[in-house]
């Protein structure tokens, strides 16, 4: 008899706030959940793109293909909003060419050495999608389905619950597994995202949500002028293909090093072996706060708006990410091309934005 097992990811924060806004509810609007078409996938399957929003005027897009976050609206200093996460107009876009923007990743987030583990003596294989390795849930993973959405009742926000059965086999892996993921959006300017999963065999699961973000605004150039601080002594090292290579080492006298404040951009172009693997930035960092408990892991800001994004987890390490692979080839939101572009890789989410303050919680 098999035995479902659950699975719940970690507790991650992110804060958006700005620096000198008072807090003035500059766009006020009626609260609530609005459903759209948004199109259909090449085999037919209809898509849906939610609006979530608040009494605050803050919104947040959202489509059942790829569960991708497609607009999150935020205020600057002067409590104007701006669109800070990268995408596209349309989902015929979305199909044909996206790097992850805004998707949930799985069955498993990050990569997988040549595409196989050993689960009790069995060894799975799975799709080698990134040269010799396994990412992000392999050629079709949760990024590239279509989710079943439910509007929920839940005080307070506005939820909506997503959905999908990945079937035993599904692209290597072992199990059944049904996944849900709640995104939830508050008056307080919270956006949480909640992740849980069961499944009826042992397996392995790593669910993360990937948005690319730009705090000035999605088309308004790169972030490498984005100061950012990581709450770390120790990062991952990885060898050419991004593997671990099972060390933690030190981050002082290294480019690694964001104890301090700084521009992503200001030491990338390094001679350093790591931005070489990486291409810039595409690491995890050893955290110092403690493990379980939620504590700050990163902040960064933008000067030009004065936004500030606060990353709080119960987690021991974070994957920041620059998106090195944008170089502006890419046409985005509005026929703007898509510069380099930050992005934090958690298990569990939820996104706090707050007009008066520079924290920022998350709750799983």
């Amino acid at each position: 008899m098999k035995v479902a097992k659950r699975f719940c990811g970690a507790m991650v924060l992110l804060a958006f706030s700005a620096l000198t806004w008072g807090g003035e509810i500059k766009h006020e609007a009626e609260p609530g959940i609005e459903s759209e078409a948004f199109g259909s996938t090449p085999d037919g399957t209809p898509v849906e793109l939610y609006t979530l929003r608040n009494n605050r005027g803050t919104e947040a897009r959202i489509m059942t293909y790829g569960g991708i976050v497609v607009s999150l609206k935020v205020p600057d200093r002067d409590g104007e909003m701006a669109d800070i996460v990268l995408g596209y107009d349309s989902l015929r876009d979305y199909v044909a060419n996206n790097p992850y923007f805004g998707s949930i990743v799985g069955r498993y987030g990050n990569r997988i050495a040549h595409g196989r583990f050993t689960i009790d003596g069995q060894t799975y294989r799975l799709a080698t999608n990134n040269d010799e390795n396994h990412l992000h849930g392999g050629v079709k993973g949760f990024d590239k389905v279509v989710w079943t959405a439910k509007e929920l009742e839940r005080a307070p926000g506005q939820a909506l619950q997503l959905s999908y059965l990945s079937p035993d086999g599904e692209e290597g892996y072992p199990g059944s597994l049904r996944a849900m993921v709640v995104y939830t959006l508050t008056d307080e300017n919270e956006l949480r995202i909640d992740y849980a999963a069961t499944t009826d065999e042992p397996t392995v699961v790593n669910l993360t949500q990937h948005s690319y973000f730009n705090l000035a605004g999605a088309g308004h150039g790169d972030v490498l002028r984005h100061e950012l601080m990581l709450d770390a002594d120790r990062f991952t090292p990885v060898d050419e293909g991004l593997i671990p290579i099972g060390e933690l080492r030190d981050v002082q006298g290294t480019p690694m090093d964001f104890n301090e404040p700084t521009p992503i951009g200001a030491r990338i172009d390094q001679q350093d072996q790591q931005l070489r693997f990486g291409l810039g930035y595409g690491h995890n960092w050893v955290l110092n706060n403690s493990v379980g408990k939620l504590g700050l892991a990163a902040r960064v800001f933008e000067p030009g708006s004065g936004r500030v994004m606060d990353v709080l987890t119960t987690e021991p390490g974070i994957q920041f990410y620059s998106g090195n692979f944008l170089d502006g080839s890419i046409t985005g939101k509005h026929g703007k091309f898509i510069a380099i572009a930050m992005v934090f890789a958690w298990r569990r989410s939820t996104f706090r934005i707050l007009p008066t303050r520079r924290s920022f919680r998350l709750r799983c």
